[in-house]
């Protein structure tokens, strides 16, 4: 009889062992599930962190690009409106000039017809 309990005792334990065994491996695959969900969820939004970063990068660059070339043609439209004003000054001194030639001319022509009256023979 304590041999046949013996035995029932050991079959017992030998199907809670197997009932244990079984418990925890499914255990370790439940945990390797969710491990490896948590894990894709989180590399799912580490992905779109960098890709919108990748994105943010590569508008920077353009923005910084659009921002040198709209600074250049800046520089030249300043240099063509120097360059303009410079001409515009150019023709008002000129201009300034000849008023100046005219009344000299003026004055020389008002001197010579002075001097020719003077010296016209009279009669």
């Amino acid at each position: 009889m304590l041999s046949s309990l013996l035995k029932e005792h050991q079959a017992k334990q030998a199907a809670r062992r197997e009932i244990q065994e079984k418990r925890r491996r499914e255990t370790i695959a439940a945990a390797n599930v969710f491990t490896h969900a948590l894990v894709e969820n989180l590399n799912s939004g580490v992905s779109q962190a960098y890709q919108n970063q990748k994105k943010l990068d590569a508008e920077a660059k353009q923005l910084q690009s659009h921002a040198a070339q709209f600074t250049k043609q800046t520089m030249q439209w300043l240099q063509l409106v120097e360059t303009f004003n410079q001409a515009l000054k150019e023709i008002g001194d000129v201009e300034n000039w000849a008023k100046s030639i005219e009344t000299d001319m003026r004055t020389i022509s008002s001197a010579l017809e002075y001097a020719y009256k003077d010296q016209a023979p009279r009669t």
